[in-house]
């Protein structure tokens, strides 16, 4: 029984806040498939390639925990509407981004508005669901659409660039705003209760600082080319940034991160799943987009439609997760979808994708469930480990978890990319050395030279390109799926004294 009078537009209220999250979504995916087109618009080198993709899941990481406390202090609708004016602005300055330089700001505005969108989010169904029944249904509403959107960005980037220009991925989301933000301040209560307190701006520009530091050094660490600071100095900054940030949090009274949820190995297995599960869907995303359209020659459109099997598999594994879960228990389900997910990933790296049949789709359906199903399995352990009162701290940790995991998976993905891709490509005779060291960076890299050759020095080089990309894939999707699989082994031990029993956990 609710605990409270139910409020009687909450459905409406759902529908409201299940739209504002629509381009939060679209932004993960949509971009994939445009990085071809954009590179080769902006002169990108793959370096910032990389930034112009996951800057947007590494600052909003950083920011959804700040984010997800002042919504608490100053009311969840006043910091959703604010998050959609942000998010349309940014979306308008990135579609006419002039530059690389100029789409990672962007994007890094897009961060801002998404981490004060998604919090919230989850907050306002919080508060308007008291029935646990209910409760669980429109979360269960709102992961599947949340899926379905990231799912479609593909196809419908895909379908964008046959008719337009590569800004129109990001200004297809300013129309959208103009319709949801309306609708969410007709729609959300005005009057909410809210924590008394003031909101610590400090503590939230040093976890910002700590790891996007971090998480710079670790790919400076791999990449081609000195940065301007040395890696060692970037890394003891980012360290240090978080130290302070978690003594800070132990010594506070009200902390902005609950560290001691950390003290259960169920939340503790269930980042540990989210993170790798998103960096491996995000990963694969960009290498699949990049490997159909630089090597295969597809179309953006043609790309997305290839991966519809994968995409719409991630959008019924939340519902399939939650009904295997009560039937074969956490532990179980957690470690049959890390070892499932592992097996479909070798599979893919010594598939043939100029002729794919049957199996390569059928192995993209098997990856994309056993990743969602995984996400669900992470989103159990964590929520079911907490008591009520801290499902908001929860939430905001598992969150931060998935944004870590996309941006960490699409930096480690693309270092490791760009490592084995200049070791594997066989240079033709007649570049330069600059011309042959910028070509073995990416294969994006590899298309910007080879357009400034003859054509038959260029169509060389490409060719080689091919080759080498090709060999980088399977490289890539074969160490993955070893990782994944030690995952497997990790979270057995992990979750072994996990109970499903109603939500009583040992």
């Amino acid at each position: 029984m609710p605990v409270t009078p139910a409020n009687p537009r909450r459905w409406l209220v759902l529908i409201a806040v299940m739209l504002a999250i629509l381009p939060v979504v679209f932004d993960m995916t949509i971009l994939h498939v445009a990085i071809p087109t954009l590179t080769q618009s902006l002169g990108a080198t793959g370096n910032e390639v990389l930034w112009i993709i996951d800057i947007y899941p590494l600052l909003m990481a950083g920011l959804l925990v700040p984010m997800g406390t002042l919504a608490d202090r100053v009311g969840n609708r006043r910091i959703l509407l604010a998050g959609l004016v942000v998010f349309a602005i940014a979306s308008g300055l990135a579609a006419f981004a002039q530059s690389a330089a100029m789409l990672i700001g962007a994007r890094m505005l897009l961060a801002l508005g998404g981490s004060m969108i998604m919090p919230c989010v989850l907050g306002i169904i919080r508060r308007n669901f008291e029935d646990e029944g209910e409760r669980a249904m429109a979360l269960g509403l709102w992961s599947a659409v949340a899926a379905a959107g990231a799912a479609v960005g593909p196809l419908i980037g895909g379908a964008l660039l046959e008719k337009f220009w590569w800004g129109s991925v990001f200004l297809i989301n300013v129309p959208i705003m103009l319709v949801v933000a309306p609708v969410c301040s007709l729609l959300l209560p005005r009057i909410e209760e809210t924590t008394p307190g003031k909101w610590p701006i400090g503590q939230a520009i040093v976890l910002i600082l700590g790891m996007i530091s971090l998480v710079y050094g670790i790919k400076a660490a791999f990449a081609a080319g000195q940065p301007p600071v040395p890696v060692p100095l970037i890394l003891a900054f980012g360290i240090a940034m978080l130290a302070a940030f978690a003594r800070k949090q132990l010594r506070s009274s009200e902390p902005m991160l609950d560290l001691s949820l950390f003290s259960h190995p169920a939340i503790v297995a269930g980042m540990i799943m989210a993170i790798v599960a998103m960096g491996a869907l995000g990963g694969v995303e960009l290498t699949l987009a990049q490997e159909l359209q630089y090597v295969l020659d597809k179309t953006p459109l043609q790309a997305g439609i290839f991966m519809i099997p994968l995409m719409a598999a991630v959008a019924v594994g939340g519902p399939v997760a939650g009904y295997l879960s009560n039937l074969l228990g956490l532990r179980p389900l957690a470690v049959l979808s890390l070892l499932v997910s592992a097996v479909a990933l070798g599979c893919l790296a010594w598939s043939d994708f100029h002729d794919p049949g049957l199996t390569v789709p059928a192995m993209l359906a098997v990856l994309g469930l056993m990743l969602s199903t995984g996400l669900t399995a992470s989103s159990i352990a964590i929520m079911g480990s907490v008591e009520a009162s801290k499902g908001g701290a929860a939430g905001s940790l598992e969150a931060t978890g998935y944004e870590l995991g996309t941006g960490l998976g699409i930096a480690l993905f693309g270092v490791f990319m760009s490592g084995v891709f200049g070791r594997t490509i066989a240079m033709p005779a007649g570049l330069t050395p600059q011309q042959a060291e910028q070509a073995a960076r990416s294969i994006g890299d590899t298309y910007l030279v080879a357009h400034q050759l003859a054509a038959g020095e260029g169509a060389a080089l490409i060719a080689a390109g091919k080759a080498a990309f090709s060999t980088t894939h399977s490289v890539l999707l074969s160490v993955s799926a070893a990782l994944i699989g030690a995952l497997a082994l990790l979270v057995f031990f992990l979750l072994a004294n996990y109970r499903n029993d109603g939500g009583a956990h040992g």
